[in-house]
């Protein structure tokens, strides 16, 4: 079998960059990578996005030996384009919380959170595509006037790489679908009615078609399928291989912990968003804005590397002599607190030194996730395995320190690039025809089991209820 019979070329478009994996379709061999860095912002010209996939492509030596390729990327954001396919106005992103009035009036307009919940899901935050709408038509009515289509940035990018400028050939997956608010992932069809009040007019709208996930949607103008792709989560669950009763925890720019699940949820506290996942299943997420950015802040004040700070925090007991630190240093989206800061508590003339300071910040950040495991366990998500993955997740301490704070054995995958991963796995789906996505090796997985510490957990919620309201 030739070369080109068996490369598949899998995009990741996150908020920060975008990478580009060349793998082998049947082994999942690493053949060749590129990777082109995103502008900062939480509003950002779509045209950045496309430049930098294509410096990505061209440093990945190219598309020209690939049999397919699929995209995914950030959920939620809103590309706006008139009836020719233009961009309207520059997107807003996931992390764009301009719209939290907005998600809030969508949610009473609908009936309260529970209703909308049971239509689409998720009881809307700001973060949702819907909010976004909304937003655009109370604060720039003419260019909400303009407005024939949404994109979100994986369907963008994916009608971008297939050459066309019909907003016509717009497609998407339901993965990616179920994060704008108006759609419904156990139909499978679009809430062209929340759509609608979302943009307060009659005006004639087109919804990327939902593709499924092993079938080409398109070809390249050199000839090249497009699968379907999906959102940035999604695709890590594949690109890590979950399973159903798996729940993946990953510390990037923000928080995220998802199960692959067999049936839907829907979560009226907004707390867990009843996303769809990339393969025909559902995928229970709870995301939080504050992650791998705490550790940051850590080495910062510190004065040390990541390295270094875990070195610290695991010379510190757990609890870390009574310092305890509540994480939310941007807001907080889970729980839904947009306005708040972080705070430590508990610091005294004992318990102020690195050592603590160090164990405390990572102790807090992964008390958040563990509250979002327990928001999906309250929903009766099966939960079997912890898999860790994340920029944090290469820190020393994380892991040991999950393990004792979640109770459980974690798994930690070696570092990879999951969502680029996941979607060359689509990719390779839709070329090889097979059941389910190809089952690549991840290599060597670190199995972690420390003493449960509850009490750490116990100290952290205590604060974080004291401080409801600040």
């Amino acid at each position: 079998m030739n070369a080109k019979s068996q490369l598949v070329a899998g995009v990741d478009t996150s908020t920060q960059s975008v990478k580009v994996v060349i793998r082998d379709a049947q082994s999942g061999q690493v053949i060749r990578e590129g990777r082109a860095p995103h502008p900062d912002g939480s509003e950002v010209d779509p045209a950045h996005w496309w430049s930098a996939t294509e410096d990505a492509i061209k440093m990945a030596g190219g598309l020209d030996d690939v049999s397919a390729i699929a995209v995914a990327g950030q959920q939620h954001g809103m590309v706006a384009l008139d009836k020719s396919g233009k961009v309207i106005r520059p997107a807003l992103l996931w992390n764009d919380t301009r719209s939290a009035a907005e998600a809030a009036e969508l949610n009473s307009e609908m009936g309260g959170s529970a209703e909308i919940a049971k239509a689409v899901g998720s009881s809307l935050v700001a973060s949702f595509t819907a909010s976004k709408v909304r937003w655009l038509a109370k604060h720039e009515p003419a260019n909400a006037a303009q407005v024939a289509a949404i994109a979100l940035p994986h369907d963008w990018i994916s009608w971008k790489i297939s050459g066309s400028e019909s907003i016509a050939d717009l497609f998407t997956d339901r993965g990616d679908a179920s994060g704008t608010g108006y759609f419904d992932s156990v139909s499978n069809k679009y809430r062209e009615d929340i759509f609608q009040l979302a943009i307060g007019s009659k005006q004639e709208i087109t919804f990327p078609r939902i593709v499924e996930p092993k079938v080409f949607a398109m070809k390249t103008k050199t000839g090249i399928p497009i699968a379907a792709g999906t959102g940035d989560n999604a695709a890590a669950a594949i690109g890590v291989g979950a399973q159903p009763g798996d729940v993946v925890v990953s510390l990037g720019t923000s928080g995220t912990a998802f199960a692959v699940s067999t049936t839907p949820t829907h979560d009226a506290s907004g707390e867990v968003a009843g996303f769809a996942d990339g393969t025909g299943y559902f995928l229970p997420l709870v995301c939080t804005l504050n992650a791998a950015r705490i550790l940051d802040a850590a080495t910062r004040i510190l004065g040390v590397t990541h390295d270094q700070l875990g070195e610290l925090a695991l010379k510190a007991e757990p609890g870390a002599n009574g310092l305890t630190l509540l994480p939310y240093f941007e807001g907080e989206r889970t729980p839904n607190r947009p306005d708040a800061t972080g705070v430590f508590s508990g610091m005294n003339l004992n318990n102020s030194n690195p050592e603590n300071l160090a164990r405390a910040m990572i102790e807090g950040m992964l008390c958040g996730m563990a509250d979002a495991v327990n928001s999906l366990e309250k929903l009766g998500v099966e939960v079997k395995r912890i898999l860790l993955v994340g920029g944090a997740a290469k820190n020393p301490a994380v892991g040991k320190i999950a393990s004792a704070i979640f109770g459980r054995e974690v798994l930690i995958p070696p570092p990879g690039e999951y969502v680029a991963i996941g979607a060359a796995k689509l990719a390779a789906w839709a070329l090889l025809g097979s059941d389910r996505p190809p089952q690549w090796d991840l290599g060597n997985v670190e199995s972690i089991k420390e003493k449960s510490t509850p009490e750490v957990l116990i100290k952290y919620r205590k604060l974080r209820d004291q401080t409801q309201g600040w």
